[in-house]
C-alpha cells in the first residue's frame, strides 16, 4: 500500500521525506532548455519550512527578492554569486550560506549550479514571497 507524503496543494503530510538528490538533478537535465535558465522544485513544504531544489544555467540570474524568514543555501555543483547587503559571496559546491529574514538578494551562476534553499519562519506566519517564484518550474 502506497502512503502518500503530499497533499494535492504540495504540503507535506508524511513526517519523514527522503530525497535522491542526484536523481533530481538529473531529471532536471532531462527537461532543457529551462525557461530563463533555470528550474526548481519543492521538495519539502511545512507550515514552517521548506526546502527547495533550484539548478541554473551558466549566466541564469535570480533577480533581487527576500524571503520572510530565515534562509540558507547549499551549493551541491557549481558556482554562484550571491548578492546581498553590498556584498557578493562567491558559492563553489559544498559551500553553505545562511542569512536573516527579509534581507534582500540576488544570484547569478557564474557555471551550471545546483543548490538547495532552505527557508524556515517562527510560528504560524506564512511567506509572503514564496521561495519558488520566478524560480522557473
Amino acid at each position: 500500500m502506497t502512503i502518500p507524503v503530499s497533499a494535492e496543494n504540495g504540503t507535506m503530510i508524511a513526517d519523514l521525506a527522503h530525497f535522491d538528490l542526484a536523481r533530481e538533478m538529473a531529471d532536471f537535465a532531462h527537461h532543457k532548455p529551462w525557461p530563463s535558465g533555470i528550474r526548481s522544485k519543492m521538495l519539502f513544504k511545512k507550515k514552517d519550512l521548506r526546502v527547495v531544489l533550484i539548478c541554473m544555467e551558466a549566466a541564469a540570474t535570480i533577480k533581487e527578492h527576500h524571503a520572510d524568514g530565515t534562509s540558507s543555501i547549499q551549493v551541491l555543483k557549481g558556482d554562484i554569486h550571491y548578492k546581498t547587503q553590498g556584498q557578493i559571496y562567491h558559492l563553489q559546491s559544498g559551500s553553505l550560506l545562511t542569512l536573516g529574514a527579509s534581507i534582500n538578494h540576488d544570484v547569478v551562476a557564474i557555471t551550471e549550479s545546483a543548490f538547495l534553499l532552505t527557508i524556515s519562519w517562527p510560528g504560524n506566519a506564512e511567506l509572503t514571497a514564496m521561495p519558488h517564484r520566478g524560480y522557473g518550474t
